[in-house]
Formats: C-alpha cells, structure tokens, sequence
C-alpha cells in the first residue's frame, strides 16, 4: 500500500517517501559498524532511506573484497618469506667451509688417487718395468733378480701404509655423510614445520570467508526482499 507520507533522514536529512524508510534496529550490524563510522551520530533508533542503505551495502561488500585480497597478498607473503628462509637454509648448508687438517688433506688426496684408473695403470706399468729390467737388461743378476724379493717388499709397504690412509678418508666420508643427514633432517624439519603453518592459516581463512560470506549472503537477500517489497507497492 502506497503512501504520501515523508520521513527525514538521520543521515542526510533530505526527505524520502515512508515507502524507503528503514529502521536501524533491522539493519546487519557489520553494516551498521559502516554507518556509526561514517555518522557517529547515527543510532539504531534513527532512520535511513533504502537508497542510503544499499550505498553502505555496497561499501561493505568492496570492502570484504579488498581485505579479502588483503589477506591473500598476506598469506602469499608469507609463503614467499618461509621459502626465502628456507633457501636461507639451504644456502647456509651448501656454503659452509669445511675446515680440513694437513693429514686429512693429504689422506684424501691418497685416497682419491689410490682409487683410480691412473694409479692402477701407473703401478701395473711399474711392475713391468722394474721386471723387464731385471730379467732381460740385467740379465736376472740386477738389483732385484727372480723371485723379486725387493719388489715383493715394496708392494707390501704400499699396501700396508695405503690401506690406513684410505681408511682414514673413508672414516671422514662418513662423517661428512651424517654431518649431510643431519642438515638434511634439519631441511626437511623447517618444511614441515612450514607446511603445518600453512595449513593452519588456510584453515583460518577458509573459516573467515565462510563468515564474511553468510553475512554477505544476508545482506544480499535483505536486497532483494526490499527490491520485491517495492515492486509489490
């Protein structure tokens, strides 16, 4: 039912017809935290006109899109941060100094070169040249003659004073393999300690958008009840 009459409002205190007049006690309190804001002089008792209403309707939900955004540039962020620190981390790890003594310096420069084709072909040529002296140049009469006690000796020596040393790099591999474990556990550590954090602020939001949009949704379908209201007058 149409009527003549006029209310003023308590915001703009221009005139509107009594069609357009709302009561602040039926308006969502989100919204009315906008109005008090904007006019602390506004109170639940005053009235406003529909036209005002859908304005602050209107700020309210661009506002949940603008924090909403807010707090995704604030997550992302921090994902961003957690994966600075980690390459932090890794870069530490990876960049340290290994601080070596002379004997371990020169036990592995052994052990490297005890394990390879170059010291097997170098000995393997050795031998032959240290036979070849003694049976065919010197006629079995040499320094060394058959059996070749001496050279026996040698390879003895070799192999007794080879083997300590290549254990000694082996005893420092492992120690390098654990001390390589141990950051590696620290790594895996502070990426599941992340992802935990992680999971915890996406719960939170998900949590906070489900609030903000029943309270979006209510405010859409005082909207549309007031747009049917009119159409009904």
């Amino acid at each position: 039912m149409k009527t003549n009459g006029m209310f003023k409002s308590a915001l703009s205190h221009i005139s509107y017809p009594e069609s357009e007049k709302v009561s602040g006690k039926s308006i969502q309190s989100p919204i009315l935290a906008l109005i008090v804001a904007a006019h602390p002089e506004f109170t639940r008792e005053g009235y406003i006109s529909i036209k005002e209403l859908n304005v602050f309707r209107e700020k309210y939900i661009s506002n949940y899109l603008s924090s909403e955004l807010g707090v995704l540039s604030s997550l992302e962020k921090s994902v961003m941060g957690s994966l600075a620190d980690e390459k932090l981390l890794v870069s530490a790890v990876e960049d340290e100094v290994e601080v070596r003594s002379f004997g371990q310096k020169i036990a592995d420069k052994v052990a490297d070169f005890g394990g390879s084709w170059t010291f097997i072909i170098l000995f393997i040529a050795f031998i032959i040249l240290w036979i070849s002296i003694n049976i065919y140049i010197l006629v079995n009469k040499g320094f060394d003659p058959y059996p070749f006690i001496l050279l026996n000796l040698i390879l003895s020596c070799v192999a007794a004073l080879q083997a300590p040393v290549i254990m000694m790099s082996q005893n420092r591999q492992e120690e390098k393999d654990r001390d390589r474990a141990k950051k590696d556990y620290m790594i895996n550590l502070k990426s599941e300690l992340e992802i935990r954090m992680m999971h915890e602020k996406l719960d939170h939001l998900i949590m906070h958008q489900q609030q903000e949009l029943i309270e979006i949704q209510k405010v859409q379908i005082e909207m549309i009840n007031d747009i049917l209201n009119q159409i009904k007058k």
